[in-house]
């Protein structure tokens, strides 16, 4: 397989490297995706590389096992070469994600957009989503008045706008944009 280099910012991580896994370079890899099917079928994945790129390694093998899947790389032939990529993600291109249904949306696509109230007007950007458990996502939102959490639910996001880069919000008057002016 070709070399391709890519931006990493722009890759989807579906996993991340935990440990070595067995002799011959193999690697135990933690979903990060929930779209375990993938892996089965995956032939190429991205490693970080030098400067904020990306490098595409070839995908031989991998198989489900314990709860992670046991990936084997092209060129990654020893526990010792294994082991220099614990901790790194495998991602992929954005155009390898399978289409969603309408009004639904990858986390990735969420992180940037700006969230507006219908009554306070801008709260913040969204920087992160959290996961709470029992399928529950939280949106983490930073702006000039601190750190919002909202949940990402239909009673509290009215609408995503991607192209123009919005989250409509409707806050109840319980929900606090950050801490007051001194509070910590």
């Amino acid at each position: 397989m070709a070399t391709t280099s890519r931006a990493w910012d722009g890759l989807v991580a579906i996993g991340r490297i935990v440990k070595p896994q067995g002799r011959h370079g193999e690697v135990a890899v933690e979903l990060l995706s929930d779209r375990p099917d993938r892996f089965p079928t995956l032939s190429r994945a991205f490693l970080p590389a030098a400067q904020g790129g990306a490098r595409e390694v070839a995908v031989l093998r991998a198989w489900p096992h314990k709860g992670r899947f046991v990936v084997k790389l092209q060129g990654v032939d020893s526990i010792d070469a294994a082991e220099t990529l614990r901790g790194q993600e495998l991602r992929i291109g954005e155009e390898e994600l399978a289409p969603l249904p309408a009004d639904t949306y990858y986390h990735h696509q969420l992180v940037g957009l700006r969230g507006i109230d219908a009554r306070r007007g801008e709260v913040g950007t969204v920087s992160s989503l959290m996961e709470t458990g029992a399928g529950a996502v939280v949106l983490v939102l930073k702006g000039t008045a601190g750190e919002t959490l909202v949940p990402l639910a239909a009673n509290f996001v009215a609408a995503v706008d991607l192209a123009a880069g919005v989250l409509r919000l409707t806050l109840p008057d319980e929900v606090e944009a950050g801490p007051e002016p001194g509070r910590c």
